[in-house]
């Protein structure tokens, strides 16, 4: 647990105020500790550069009671497609419904306005969330207590120190803090350059939801819609060609006009030139210093992950550390960080390198065809590995972790209702912390004295889910109105569930209910 109260200017230091260091404070604050920002930068990066969130992230910012409002500045996509430029398709995903509480599996976004958006609700924790925007940190120092931040106000060169009990640096892929620490990144960074276009729509053509990999080996491109009337076409540039060859707006309409736009469809707003890495940092801590985001992984964009991955890891990080500085769980979950997160940016990282593959016209038919096709005797309903639910496959769980086991899955979130009748997503109704949920029968009766105590040190709370055609037998009942729960957990033979406040099992009565170690 921590230690006691020393002269703190605040809880925790995040550096760096992009989308994973806002959903990092953000989640911080909300589970109430205090939170300090820095961020070099007056004004947000005018440059759109993710494009994508999908129903995950969404169920982080339902969480951080912001997905109303992200919901206004993001539209749904409807599907995938990857198409040869004689019209023939490679492959397609067509998104299913989201099982995770939210109208779509993918949106389309505009990261200005949605970055913007997240900045604004951010606001609503006043002091207790302060950012020092014009402020670059120029040393980190540590001690067994906390941390010492240097910043440097950029307007008067002004230095201030700030100690904080940890700091997490999302400070993007050339990390200033990741250098100071001395962690490397391994991986490799390709030397083709692409030029990313972004235009204002003027007029609709056919099929423009659809976002499109025109696959080629000579010019592939990226073709997908951003919300708020936007659009993005990502084309590489061929041997020979350099940025000087493409440095006016006169010079890049050739590139449009020879995928069928022209001044007609679209005007350009802005491009900018960029080469594709696959990295990762070897250590994403060190002792009381946490990186996340595209400091500690960077992936090319076929799975339109990168952003999210890093909002995933604040997420992560934040109710965790959170925790831990409220004395509710012990230093060492911080070390389960690293190990749930890492597993996750690899899939999507090596997931990228594939679609890449195929947009390049480089996989085989045989590697095209397992993208898209079911593993035999699946438990679980097959999905496509881009639109399929999470999975987290290490870290705080106990039991297999297996297509027949559901050990590491992300509850669903159906409609659900209360014993008095309350109807609602079962996030908000099921509310915070750790929960051992039971179909249709008391969970706390599977455990042994030992394993109760144990989950009762975590404040765990005992819910029994009942058939919608039942009545409840206690006020604590919940009621699988939307009749997804109790089917999904009868799929796995199992009776009991504990959940994680991030909403993953982390255990269940066929593995063993007795809480997951730490190490």
């Amino acid at each position: 647990m921590q230690s006691a109260q020393q002269d703190y200017d605040t809880d925790v230091a995040v550096i760096g105020y992009g989308p994973t260091g806002i959903i990092s404070a953000m989640t911080l604050a909300k589970n109430g500790v205090q939170v300090t920002a820095f961020e070099r930068e007056q004004s947000i990066y005018p440059r759109a550069r993710a494009v994508t969130i999908n129903d995950w992230t969404m169920r982080i910012m339902q969480n951080l009671g912001i997905d109303q409002q992200v919901t206004r500045v993001v539209e749904a996509q409807r599907a995938l497609r990857w198409l040869t430029y004689d019209g023939k398709e490679v492959l397609r995903f067509d998104h299913p419904d989201s099982t995770l509480g939210v109208v779509s599996r993918f949106y389309n976004i505009y990261q200005p306005i949605m970055e913007s958006t997240l900045r604004d609700c951010a606001t609503q924790y006043g002091d207790q969330l302060q950012v020092k925007f014009g402020y670059e940190v120029t040393a980190i120092e540590q001690d067994d207590a906390g941390v010492t931040i240097t910043s440097k106000c950029i307007n008067t060169g002004e230095l201030k120190k700030t100690r904080a009990k940890y700091a997490i640096a999302a400070d993007g892929g050339s990390s200033a803090v990741r250098h100071q620490l001395g962690i490397k990144m391994h991986g490799d960074t390709l030397e083709q350059v692409w030029i990313v276009i972004d235009c204002r729509v003027k007029r609709w053509w056919p099929d423009r939801d659809l976002l499109t990999f025109w696959t080629d080996k000579e010019r592939p491109v990226v073709d997908i819609a951003l919300s708020a009337g936007n659009h993005r076409w990502e084309i590489p540039l061929k041997p020979g060609e350099t940025e000087a060859d493409f440095d006016s707006n006169e010079k890049v309409w050739p590139l449009l006009k020879a995928l069928g736009h022209d001044e007609n469809d679209i005007e350009i707003h802005q491009f900018a030139f960029y080469r594709h890495h696959t990295r990762m940092a070897e250590t994403w801590r060190v002792n009381r210093v946490f990186l996340a985001g595209d400091a500690c992984h960077l992936m090319p964009p076929w799975a339109g992950a990168g952003m999210q991955t890093g909002m995933r890891d604040g997420y992560n990080l934040g109710w965790k550390m959170a925790a831990v500085i409220k004395n509710q769980l012990p230093e060492a979950w911080l070390d389960t960080y690293e190990t749930e997160r890492r597993p996750n940016a690899e899939f999507y990282t090596n997931l990228a390198v594939g679609l890449g593959r195929i947009i390049k016209q480089e996989a085989s038919e045989a590697e095209i065809k397992a993208m898209n096709d079911a593993p035999k005797n699946t438990v679980t309903p097959f999905e496509p590995p881009l639109s399929a639910p999470p999975v987290m496959v290490a870290g705080w769980l106990r039991g297999e972790i297996s297509d027949a086991s559901i050990v590491g899955r992300m509850l669903p979130q159906p409609i659900i209702g209360t014993a008095i009748g309350k109807i609602g997503r079962l996030d908000d109704i099921l509310g915070e912390g750790f929960v051992l949920l039971g179909a249709d029968c008391d969970p706390a009766s599977f455990l042994t004295e030992e394993e109760k105590s144990a989950w009762d040190a975590l404040n765990t709370r005992y819910i029994a889910m009942r058939p919608k055609d039942k009545h409840t037998q206690t006020p604590h009942d919940l009621v699988d109105i939307g009749q997804a729960i109790l089917p999904w957990m009868e799929r796995y033979g199992v009776k009991v569930i504990a959940i994680r406040p991030d909403k993953f099992i982390a255990a269940n009565d066929v593995h063993g209910l007795a809480v997951p170690a730490l190490a």
